[in-house]
C-alpha cells in the first residue's frame, strides 16, 4: 500500500472542490489562478481576457477566480502552491522553477535561441516539444495547458545600454535560472528579485536595471519612469510564460473543459505575439518622446551574446531531463537554420 504525501492528499482534495456538478447534471469547474502580472501590464490584460473567454466558452461552467500580481504567494511559489492545492493553475512561468530542475530552464526560457514567437511555439506545438516538457510538469504533479510567448524582452536601465560594454558591473534584477551564469560571464551583476520588487529596487539603487519584460508590460510596471535606458528590439530573452494547472484537478475535469482549456490558451498565444509588435512599437516612440534612451545593439554584440548563451545551455543541463530538452531544441534550431551544425 502507499502512503499519501500531504501535497497528494491536498491535490486529490483540491480535484473534489474544483470539480463539482450542477443540480442538471452539468460539471462545473472552479479554478484559482495566480499570475505575476499586474492586470494593468498588457500580459495581465491578456491573461483576464482568457479567463473571460474561457467562462464564456465554457457557458458558465468554468468560474475562474484571478489573483494578479502574485497576491496569494510569491511569484516563484505559485507553481508549488498549485501543485499543493492552496490554488488550481499557475499563469507564470516555468523557468521560476529551475530551483527544482535545470530542465525547467528549457521550457522557461532558453535564451539565445529562438527569434522569434512563432518558432518558439513550433517547437512546443510541433517540435516535440509538448510532450518532453508535460512528462517534467507531471513529475510534479502538474499538468502543461500550454505556453503564451509575448517576443523578445527589453532591459530597463538607469545607465546606458547600448552594448556589450555597458554590462561590466551592470547590477541588474534577473530571474532565477541560466540567466545569471550567461550575464556574469559578460561582466554584469545580476541580482535574483522576485518579479514584484523590481520597482522599489530600482527606485532605491539596488540595482541599476532590470530584466523584467517586454517594452509594452515594462511602461505598465512604471520602470521607465525611473529607469530612463532601454534596448530594443529585444535579444536576449524569449520566456514563455505559462498555464500550468494541478494534475489531479485538471484529470477530473471533463473533457469539454479541457478542450475549453487547451483552445483558449492557444489563441491567446496567437493574439499576445500580435498584440506585442504593436504595443511595443508603440511604446518605443512614446518612450523616445518623453526622453528615453533606447539602443538597438550591433551584430557584432548579438553575435557575442548567442554564442555565450548557447555555450551555457550544456553547462546548465545537468540533469537527464535537461540533456534531452537541450539536444531536442538545438535538433529544431538547426533544422530552422538558427543553430548552424558543427
Amino acid at each position: 500500500m502507499k502512503t499519501l504525501t500531504i501535497a497528494a492528499i491536498a491535490a486529490a482534495s483540491t480535484a473534489l472542490c474544483s470539480v463539482a456538478a450542477l443540480a442538471d447534471g452539468h460539471a462545473t469547474t472552479t479554478l484559482r489562478i495566480q499570475t505575476h502580472y499586474a492586470p494593468e501590464t498588457t500580459s495581465g490584460k491578456l491573461l483576464s481576457e482568457l479567463f473571460d473567454n474561457i467562462e464564456l466558452m465554457s457557458n458558465g461552467e468554468i468560474q475562474i477566480e484571478a489573483f494578479y500580481s502574485s497576491s496569494v504567494v510569491k511569484s516563484v511559489e505559485t507553481f508549488d502552491a498549485a501543485a499543493t492545492g492552496i490554488l488550481d493553475c499557475d499563469a507564470t512561468g516555468g523557468g521560476y522553477q529551475t530551483g527544482k530542475n535545470p530542465a525547467f530552464q528549457f521550457v522557461g526560457d532558453i535564451m539565445g535561441g529562438y527569434e522569434t514567437p512563432a518558432q518558439q511555439l513550433s517547437w512546443l506545438y510541433y517540435g516535440g516539444g509538448r510532450e518532453a516538457a508535460q512528462e517534467l510538469y507531471n513529475t510534479y504533479g502538474m499538468e502543461l495547458i500550454g505556453w503564451i510567448v509575448y517576443g523578445q524582452e527589453s532591459f530597463a536601465s538607469t545607465r546606458p545600454i547600448a552594448g556589450i560594454e555597458d554590462l561590466k558591473d551592470w547590477k541588474f534584477r534577473s530571474p532565477p535560472g541560466m540567466e545569471t551564469k550567461i550575464f556574469e560571464k559578460l561582466g554584469a551583476s545580476p541580482i535574483v528579485m522576485d518579479f514584484t520588487e523590481i520597482f522599489t529596487a530600482l527606485e532605491t539603487g539596488i540595482i541599476d536595471g532590470a530584466d523584467a519584460s517586454g517594452l509594452a508590460n515594462n511602461v505598465g510596471l512604471g520602470l521607465y519612469d525611473i529607469a530612463k535606458f532601454a534596448n530594443f528590439p529585444g535579444f536576449h530573452s524569449m520566456p514563455s510564460d505559462h498555464l500550468a494547472c494541478n494534475k489531479a484537478v485538471w484529470d477530473a475535469m471533463p473533457e469539454h473543459h479541457k478542450a475549453i482549456m487547451l483552445t483558449a490558451v492557444s489563441d491567446t498565444a496567437l493574439k499576445s505575439a500580435l498584440i506585442f509588435e504593436k504595443e511595443n512599437a508603440e511604446a518605443k516612440a512614446m518612450l523616445e518622446e518623453q526622453g528615453v534612451t533606447i539602443s538597438a545593439w550591433s551584430e557584432e554584440d548579438l553575435a557575442e551574446f548567442r554564442a555565450a548563451a548557447q555555450a551555457t545551455w550544456p553547462e546548465f543541463a545537468t540533469t537527464p531531463e535537461a540533456e534531452a530538452l537541450v539536444a531536442s531544441h538545438v535538433a529544431y534550431l538547426t533544422q530552422l537554420g538558427i543553430v548552424k551544425p558543427e
